[in-house]
């Protein structure tokens, strides 16, 4: 088995699902809230250990009421918290997410201790890391960090993954020239290479632009749609299924982590694509983030209806 190191943020989720959001000095009454572990880091560990991964996660949690939790919950997944450490004098943090009828969502996010991953953090888990087949990345950390972490997979031979979300526009050229894998979604691929992105062969062209900026492999989610590649590999679409949706938080995550553990494991692109986009439809069809990713059971067992019973057309989730 391939060891992933996933270097990145950790939240606590506040979900409330809402009617609607209220308006300006307005106060409403929402009917369920549930407190569950995200970010974007920790979601992408959980779906790769979900399916199987072996991994090793580094983070920084703060010396509050949630980072038990949060490691616990790590644990539980299997996951390597060596390099999960407290930072004393900040909160963990924490996302409030609002969960709408349709299933969409809007959130908000506080870094909190996320902000004291740095490069000293990347050099501290160096001897770890070179053990790995794949580096995975996201943007809800310090900069400092993830460019460090470039550079360290690069130094090392290990193929690097980016996540580039939430989306920044200005990111360092020379950094993203050195990725292995980009993995954005429509609106990030289109901040990123400032180009449009409002159709497939628009959304090809942008990844083109940055195949030409270095990055080896674009890997676009697309929602209902799938997840297009260009890459050196070639261009392909893997195209979506249609599930009824429930909650769409974290599919993205969902996506990359399953993308991740299957790669790492075959090398084989197109394949992992393809367990990728069933992993993410699957996510959706539950409540929650993590909790919404399923083992290797009850990924088996989704793959396994569709074939059986299609299900309506709704809203997929790469």
């Amino acid at each position: 088995m391939s060891r992933i190191a996933v270097i990145g943020s950790n939240m606590v989720d506040l979900v409330s699902y809402v009617d609607r959001m209220p308006l300006e000095g307005e106060t409403l009454e929402a009917p369920r809230f549930v407190i569950g572990c995200g970010g974007k880091g920790a979601n992408q560990a959980i779906a790769a250990a979900r399916t199987g991964a072996d991994v090793l996660f580094i983070t920084r949690v703060g010396d509050d009421i949630f980072s038990e939790q949060t490691i616990r919950n790590l644990q539980d997944s299997g996951i390597d918290t060596k390099y999960v450490k407290k930072s004393p004098g900040f909160s963990s943090g924490v996302a409030p997410i609002f969960v709408h009828p349709d299933s969409h969502n809007s959130i908000l996010i506080i870094k909190g201790a996320n902000r004291c991953l740095n490069a000293a953090s990347i050099e501290e888990a160096a001897d770890d890391i070179q053990k790995c087949a794949l580096i995975v990345l996201q943007l809800e950390v310090e900069l400092e960090a993830v460019y460090a972490a470039i550079d360290f997979g690069a130094r090392h031979h290990i193929p690097v993954l980016l996540n580039p979300a939430p989306a920044i526009a200005d990111l360092d050229e020379n950094s993203i020239g050195k990725l292995d894998f980009l993995v954005p979604n429509e609106t990030e691929l289109s901040l990123i290479s400032g180009m449009p992105v409002t159709s497939t062969e628009t959304t090809r062209l942008a990844a083109r632009a940055l195949l030409a900026k270095g990055v080896k492999n674009v890997i676009a989610t697309l929602g209902v749609q799938g997840a297009l590649y260009v890459g050196q590999e070639g261009e392909w679409v893997v195209p979506g299924i249609t599930v009824q949706a429930v909650d769409t938080t974290g599919a993205g995550d969902a996506f990359v982590g399953c993308f991740a553990r299957f790669w790492s494991e075959t090398r084989d692109i197109r394949a992992a694509m393809e367990k990728a986009v069933l992993y993410s439809a699957c996510s959706v069809t539950a409540c929650g983030t993590q909790t919404s990713y399923p083992d290797p059971l009850k990924f088996q067992e989704f793959q396994e209806s569709l074939s059986k019973h299609p299900h309506p057309h709704a809203m997929s989730a790469a």
